[in-house]
Order: C-alpha cells, then sequence, then structure tokens
C-alpha cells in the first residue's frame, strides 16, 4: 500500500515544496511580475517537468513517458487559453499587478485538489461505463469548433452563481486592503475584492477542468500520468496571448483531434507517438503563423516620409 502511494506522496510534496519556494522566498515581497521573471520562471517549471518525465522513463518505461509528454503538451497548450481569461479577470477587476502573482499561486494549490477529485470521477466513469468516452469525444470536437467560431472572449464575472452566493452571507470592502484576503473591521470579519477575484479564477479553472480532464483521458487512463501531467504550473505573462493571433485556431484544433480520437478508440487506437507529433505540430504551425502575421503587420505598418 505504501508503495502505491509513495509516488503520489512524494510528487505533491515536491510540487508544494516548489509553490512555497515560490511565494515564501521569491515573493514574499508583493511586486509587478516582469517579463525577463515570467519567462525564468516558466523555463524553470518546464525543466522540471522534462526532468520528471525522464524518472518515468527510466521508472515506467517508453510507452509511459510518451504519455506523459503527450499530456503535459496538451495541458500546457490548453493552459495559455487559460491564462487569457486570466488576464480578462483580472482587467475587469482592476487587479494590481502587484497581487496578481499570489491570486494565482492560490489558485493553483485550489486547482490541484479540484483537478485530482475531476480526474478520479472522470476514470472510474470510463471504466464502469465505457460509452461515456463516447460523450467526451463528442463534448471535445464541440468544444474545439465552438472556439474556432468564437471570435473573442468576454467576461462577465457578475453572472458567477459562485460570487452570488458567497456575497450572501460574507460581506465585501469597497477597496483591497494591502494584498489580504480578509480583514476585521470593527469586529467584523469582511472579504476584501482580492478574494472575489481568487474566487472567481478558482470556478473559472473548475470550468476549464471540464475540457482539459477529457483531453488528456484520451491519452491515457493511468491516474498518476494525468495527475502530474495535469498539474501545469503556469506563470508566465499573458499579456504575450496578444502576440499569438492563431493560437487559439491551433487549440480548437488540437481538442478536435483529440475528440476525434476518442470517438475511434473502439475502431483504431491512434498511437500515442502519432499523438504527440499532431499535437506538436498544431502548435508549432499556429506560433509560427502568428509571429509571421506580426512581422508582416510591422512591415505594414511603417511608412515613409
Amino acid at each position: 500500500m505504501l508503495n502505491q502511494f509513495l509516488p503520489w506522496i512524494l510528487f505533491n510534496v515536491f510540487v508544494l515544496a516548489m509553490l512555497a519556494l515560490d511565494l515564501g522566498v521569491f515573493h514574499r515581497k508583493a511586486h509587478e511580475v516582469k517579463i525577463k521573471e515570467a519567462i525564468t520562471w516558466s523555463a524553470v517549471w518546464i525543466a522540471l517537468a522534462l526532468i520528471f518525465n525522464l524518472g518515468i522513463y527510466f521508472w515506467r518505461g517508453e510507452a509511459t513517458a510518451f504519455e506523459f509528454l503527450t499530456g503535459y503538451l496538451l495541458e500546457k497548450s490548453l493552459s495559455v487559453d487559460n491564462i487569457f481569461v486570466f488576464l480578462l479577470i483580472f482587467s475587469y477587476f482592476r487587479v494590481d499587478p502587484l497581487y496578481q502573482h499570489k491570486i494565482l499561486f492560490w489558485g493553483i494549490l485550489g486547482a490541484l485538489i479540484m483537478r485530482a477529485i475531476f480526474i478520479a470521477v472522470g476514470i472510474t466513469l470510463i471504466q464502469q461505463f465505457h460509452w461515456v468516452i463516447y460523450i467526451f469525444g463528442a463534448f471535445l470536437v464541440f468544444t474545439g469548433i465552438k472556439m474556432a467560431l468564437q471570435k473573442d472572449k468576454e467576461m462577465h464575472p457578475e453572472r458567477n452563481p459562485a460570487l452570488r452566493f458567497f456575497r450572501r452571507f460574507m460581506p465585501v470592502t469597497e477597496h483591497s486592503v494591502q494584498g489580504k484576503f480578509f480583514v476585521k473591521l470593527n469586529g467584523q470579519t469582511f472579504a476584501t475584492p482580492l478574494f472575489v477575484v481568487l474566487l472567481v479564477v478558482e470556478t473559472t479553472d473548475l470550468i476549464f477542468a471540464v475540457d482539459s480532464i477529457p483531453a488528456i483521458l484520451a491519452i491515457t487512463l493511468d491516474p498518476f500520468i494525468v495527475y502530474t501531467s495535469n498539474v501545469s504550473l503556469y506563470f508566465a505573462l499573458a499579456g504575450a496571448m496578444r502576440l499569438f493571433h492563431y493560437l487559439h485556431l491551433g487549440l480548437s484544433s488540437i481538442l478536435v483531434f483529440i475528440g476525434t480520437k476518442m470517438l475511434l478508440a473502439d475502431i483504431y487506437i491512434i498511437p500515442i507517438v502519432i499523438a504527440l507529433s499532431v499535437v506538436a505540430g498544431i502548435l508549432l504551425i499556429s506560433v509560427v503563423a502568428s509571429l509571421l502575421r506580426l512581422r508582416k503587420d510591422e512591415v505594414s505598418t511603417i511608412t515613409f516620409t
């Protein structure tokens, strides 16, 4: 029993230790995360994921290592779109850049718990009721097509049911108080707007999990690989999203491909190496096309006097 749960314990302890180091040491003093720092931390997390993937290779073999790498790349690509939505949330609530990292940090901790529950439920459903895989597959295809046709994302946090319910029993201060989530005023506990934003981020991530969990289950049903590859920790600068004009088309294509893979599961099993190549290829094409368009737009704006 200990050998079965030891990898789970060690993985979560390591992730929590890194998060504690990130917030308790490197971000102990609230500050705006600049591009250089964001890229550095992103590189650190990606490097750790690749080292972990190498460990999977020697521990569980080549096939499992490919499953983890495909799942990680898939979740990373989907998380990029999530970051853009978080940016809209921060903009809507006018969150000071000093505290955006703190919100993402605690949001990730909540996501670890929620996604673990979603993964357990998803795997159980597929194992007990095989036909559920067709529902997941059709849902991913529908989501991918919807993403491709959707021109602009709109945020309506005021319609968030969790936020409405929270406001019924917890008073909220008008302004943020030194980056705190809760404060006491005249003996009464108040939530701050910063906690309201955290609540919106958490419930939004719950919606993201509805897309990402079925997608990773199309790659593997190994609970440990699904969970570890799903922990995509993203502290990259969300503002860079506007540079990748065609990325949403790439993500929609990936969702359609993964959904089709699930729908064909009983007819033809797409090899994991091919799935990895398709996901990586679509991402590469969408990024390169976006950069070429950016360069073309820059050239077209040049005026001669």
